[in-house]
């Protein structure tokens, strides 16, 4: 049996296994690069984070034993290897205030965060993409004008509004006016809805755009025309022809806006005191605990990495022309 082979001769296997290898070894340089950064940013800064996060208050023989306990008071060079030799047991560091280990507060908060941010991208999917096709087929052939304008100039306004002022503004009219929805928490369906809302809409507006754009150039392809030309029913040309075919560039920004989503959760989590690793976050910075704010850095550097390789992935899988992995 004849393997597949591209172009080159070269095994397709091989290939996409070259890929996969070199796509995880940037991601592998680009999390040391972070990892380094965050380390030496609380070391260089000036000040000392242990007074900051126990106060001016402490006593000066509990800073030091503190420091003591942390290694602070190790060369740099042996700090920054603990630390390495940490992370590779899992050990993303300690509160300053409280001793508790980062890692069990992410066990506890991280599931909240990416519950969140996937119900938010699933929505996102549901709602931008049938949209950016349904406006594609209503303007396709430079036909109603007005309706392209205005969904090109209501979706750019709602793509620029941030988040959290979102998330403001739905608190005042449907928590605090309206007393229809929960203001803050966790504590059933219910409380879903805002924070899911205030973190989709603007990604939505943005994925409408992409897909109708590429449902745009998909009407225009040769097959679609045969397809019109066989007479098969509107419905199976737009779902079954057309569809499948605009998804790769809109999975490619929306595994992009997904990781923008996990990063953006930060602050809406805050203003829905969301028991999340944004929550966690800004506490940690409001009461200097830099342990925390390390930690909690990584973790989002972390994931941000591991969604960007996984649409790579996925789009290497897709993308049967194989010039994505002729030019990585």
């Amino acid at each position: 049996m004849t393997r597949p082979t591209s172009a080159s001769g070269r095994p397709l296997g091989n290939r996409w296994l070259g890929f996969l290898l070199r796509r995880t070894g940037r991601m592998l340089v680009a999390m040391w690069v972070i990892v380094t950064v965050a380390f030496l940013v609380l070391r260089i800064a000036g000040g000392d984070p242990v007074r900051s996060a126990l106060g001016a208050t402490a006593d000066e023989s509990v800073v030091q034993a503190r420091r003591e306990q942390l290694g602070l008071n190790d060369p740099l060079v042996l700090q920054y290897l603990d630390y390495l030799s940490g992370l590779f047991r899992g050990d993303l560091g300690v509160s300053l205030i409280t001793g508790r280990s980062v890692t069990e507060l992410v066990s506890h908060r991280l599931p909240a965060t990416l519950e969140l941010a996937g119900i938010a991208f699933l929505a996102v999917l549901l709602v931008a993409v049938p949209v950016g096709l349904g406006i594609a087929i209503i303007t396709q052939g430079n036909g109603r004008r007005g309706t392209e304008m205005a969904f090109t100039g209501v979706t750019a306004f709602i793509a620029a509004i941030p988040e959290y002022l979102l998330g403001v503004v739905l608190v005042i009219v449907f928590a605090i006016t309206l007393h229809a929805l929960p203001v803050a928490g966790r504590t059933g369906p219910a409380s879903y809805l805002l924070p899911v809302i205030a973190l989709s809409v603007s990604a939505a507006a943005s994925i409408a755009r992409i897909a109708r754009i590429e449902a745009l150039n998909t009407l225009k392809d040769d097959y679609v025309r045969t397809a019109r030309s066989k007479r098969l029913p509107a419905w199976m040309i737009y779902f079954r022809h057309a569809l499948p075919n605009m998804l790769t560039a809109t999975l490619t920004i929306g595994g992009t806006l997904l990781a923008a989503m996990i990063a953006g959760s930060v602050l809406v989590e805050q203003v829905f005191n969301w028991p999340g690793l944004g929550t966690a976050f800004v506490g940690a910075i409001t009461t200097k605990d830099y342990g925390i704010v390390q930690g909690l850095a990584l973790v989002y550097a972390a994931i941000i990495l591991v969604v960007n390789l996984l649409v790579d992935l996925v789009l290497s899988l897709l993308d049967r022309r194989t010039s994505l992995l002729e030019t990585s």
